[in-house]
């Protein structure tokens, strides 16, 4: 079945130097080129090649835009169908004009995520590389968009395909014994056979999920609050790290009343730090409502920056607050070292003896890279494998193979028991299609569609 040519603004919206209008379909080549005017008709012209003319209005004959015209016929293109993308000048109402004009002689609008869509459906990537596609768009760091661009060259997908090939391999011994069960031997032999290849796949896909901590925070960045008492330097720490001015800072306190977020790279991860409003008992109304935020924020934190101050000592409220933190990911920063030492980094150290210290004097850039490095080394043991790993980060393909390996533990559970093998096989195959599942093998229409609308419209 041939799909309808869709037609999308594929560039940002807004004034810039160059606005793309793309095609995509069978009939995407002949909608254009009823709209081109050129030194060769667009039919023509050999593929891949980018042509000069001007967007006509058939109607008026009025010249509507001066573009650059790219032809990329099938099945050398992103969508494997026959692509146009028209370059414009990067005016908001020239370019509504020219989709316009492709949607009135044929073409119909584009859904979000359509090309990539189709890019899969018509077999050019499996899911695992469309999702990444998506990861790519919204990487925020540059080990970041490295993750996403092996998933999209398919690493992911070559990994899970070795997979589910191994779990072929034990079937076919499988299939073996179920052909000759006259023979004890050969079962003997499938039944070792089968728990040992079996606990070798259960282990890589374990693998595969420890990686998925990791390849979270790098799709989506690691949940960061800053938190302390007021007036010890969380906005100061705030601004130092993204080498902005988004936070106030004054020496009064209860400045920060509301929480602010901001997302920055601290040696390739991705922190989203959560500046909060300084945790004090308040009678301030408005101020009460940011202390009570700043709580909430604290208890749903992967890593919590607490800042102490160095001209002060460790106060009752401090140590409340750090006890309350026991169970999470704290490090301690133990600010303005350019003032005289009031706090007993010694007695904190002994209180907290798991904890991760820094000092630092953000007025002077005193200690912040090793408070980034101690960062990386909380998650990523220092650093980050961006070129040799696969790392898991989609929570579709975390689930899936969560299940996996249930299925497959219960497969190893069966053998052990000496269950007959071709019950065995039941679990095996269910591992199978659930490792299928990752990289888009019998999945649901629906689930195709709720996976692809949350891609930007022209991708």
């Amino acid at each position: 079945m041939q799909l309808e040519t869709i037609s999308s603004i594929s560039t940002p919206v807004g004034e810039g130097a160059i606005a793309i209008v793309r095609l995509s379909g069978v009939d995407a080549v002949e909608i254009a080129d009823r709209l081109y005017k050129g030194a060769k008709s667009l039919s023509s012209v050999d593929s891949h090649t980018i042509n000069y003319g001007h967007i006509m209005d058939p109607d008026t004959q009025e010249s509507v835009e001066e573009v650059m015209v790219a032809i990329m016929r099938a099945p050398r293109t992103y969508t494997r169908e026959d692509i146009v993308e028209i370059n414009c000048h990067g005016g908001i109402h020239t370019v509504n004009r020219v989709l316009q004009l492709t949607l009135k002689h044929g073409a119909r609008m584009a859904e979000p995520g359509e090309f990539t869509k189709r890019a899969f459906l018509n077999g050019r990537i499996d899911l695992s590389q469309a999702e990444g596609v998506m990861d790519f768009i919204r990487s925020k760091t540059t080990e970041a968009s490295k993750v996403a661009n092996q998933q999209m060259q398919g690493r992911l997908k070559s990994y899970v395909e070795d997979l589910r090939q191994s779990i072929l391999n034990i079937l076919a011994q499988v299939e073996v014994n179920i052909d000759y069960p006259e023979y004890d031997d050969v079962e003997e032999a499938t039944t070792e056979f089968l728990q040992e290849e079996s606990r070798k796949v259960k282990q890589e896909i374990e693998k595969l999920l420890k990686s998925s901590t990791q390849g979270r925070i790098l799709r989506e960045g690691l949940s960061t609050v800053i938190i302390g008492k007021p007036n010890v330097g969380k906005s100061s720490l705030l601004n130092y790290l993204i080498q902005d001015n988004k936070a106030i800072v004054t020496d009064v306190a209860g400045t920060t009343r509301d929480i602010l977020e901001e997302y920055v790279n601290v040696n390739g991860i991705p922190l989203k730090l959560i500046d909060t409003a300084g945790i004090r008992d308040t009678d301030d109304i408005v101020e009460k409502i940011g202390v009570e935020r700043s709580r909430q924020a604290l208890k749903e934190a992967e890593l919590i920056l607490y800042v102490l101050n160095n001209n002060e000592p460790l106060t009752n409220e401090d140590v409340e607050i750090l006890d309350s933190m026991a169970d999470q990911n704290v490090i301690s920063i133990v600010n303005k070292l350019d003032l005289e030492a009031e706090l007993d980094v010694e007695d904190l150290k002994s209180r907290y003896p798991g904890m991760s210290i820094v000092k630092t004097s953000i007025i002077n850039s005193t200690g912040v890279d090793e408070l980034e490095d101690r960062i990386a080394g909380l998650f990523f043991e220092g650093e980050i494998q961006s070129v040799d790993s696969t790392y898991v980060s989609n929570n579709r393909h975390i689930h899936l193979l969560e299940q996996a390996i249930s299925a497959i533990s219960d497969a190893i559970e069966s053998a052990e028991m000496d269950v007959p093998v071709d019950i065995v096989q039941i679990d095996l195959v269910k591992t199978w299609e659930l490792l299928g599942e990752v990289i888009g093998e019998d999945v649901s229409e629906q689930l195709i569609d709720q996976l692809f609308s949350q891609f930007c419209l022209g991708k």
